[in-house]
């Protein structure tokens, strides 16, 4: 079991930055892919970013590539996601995700743990 605390959302002006944190507790936090997810009012949760176990690997939402980055402390037990030059279409709620899988999946079926989520609100 692994249990998962976003926080660092909130509201911010277009072309602003936010980090988001990912605080994990319970099984060994290395050992999972972790990834980011957001959902909007109204649509599916959607893939954002996710790194592999190391840290070393990572992929991307096309429409975040180059502004977001995600990343991992493993020693600290904290996933993270640099968001930078927001836009309006960046709002919604932001979930991290633990994986067992290997492979950085981008689906949410792949995730067997999730976080409660964190706000995210850009204005244009």
């Amino acid at each position: 079991q692994v249990q998962l605390v976003e926080s660092g959302g909130g509201l911010v002006q277009a072309g602003g930055s936010l980090r988001l944190s990912c605080a994990a507790s319970g099984r060994t936090f290395s050992s999972y892919d972790m990834g980011w997810f957001r959902q909007a009012p109204g649509k599916e949760r959607d893939f954002v970013a996710a790194i592999n176990r190391p840290g070393g690997s990572t992929r991307y939402l096309d429409a975040v590539k180059g502004r977001f980055t995600i990343s991992r402390d493993n020693a600290k037990n904290t996933l993270y996601l640099q968001m930078n030059s927001l836009k309006p279409e960046d709002t919604a709620v932001y979930y991290c995700a633990a994986s067992s899988h290997n492979g950085m999946p981008s689906i949410t079926k792949s995730y067997e743990y999730w976080g409660q989520g964190t706000q995210v609100t850009v204005s244009s």
